[in-house]
């Protein structure tokens, strides 16, 4: 449960930077980014097997050099799907905001979590 909370925090956290960055992601306020960071995660945590079984065959056939660039799909997917379920938080670049946001999240997130865990 405790990893949970890190990792929801980690995620808000990292939401709230990376909207510091001129790249297109916006978000209206500290209790948006944490109601965002929750979504992102739902999201994520239902596109990824759908996706997942949509590249099976693909990545499989390429053993398994799709599978940065599936996961990097996946994240793109899932900002683009959580900007659009919560109010007040948007991508104002459509696609390229997404997969630049996607971008810039999993670097500060890595980053964050260098330093939160031992």
């Amino acid at each position: 449960m405790i990893d949970l909370l890190i990792a929801w925090l980690v995620s808000a956290s990292s939401l709230l930077l990376v909207t510091q960055l001129p790249i297109g992601v916006e978000v209206d306020s500290t209790p948006k980014a944490y109601i965002s960071a929750a979504v992102l995660g739902i999201v994520a945590a239902v596109v990824n097997p759908i996706l997942r079984a949509v590249f099976f065959i693909p990545n499989l056939l390429t053993f398994g050099l799709l599978s940065g660039v599936v996961t990097f799909i996946v994240s793109a997917v899932a900002l683009g799907a959580a900007a659009s379920l919560v109010q007040g938080f948007r991508l104002k670049a459509g696609v390229v905001s997404a997969l630049l946001g996607a971008l810039a999240l999993s670097v500060v997130s890595n980053l964050i979590y260098g330093f939160v865990s031992p």
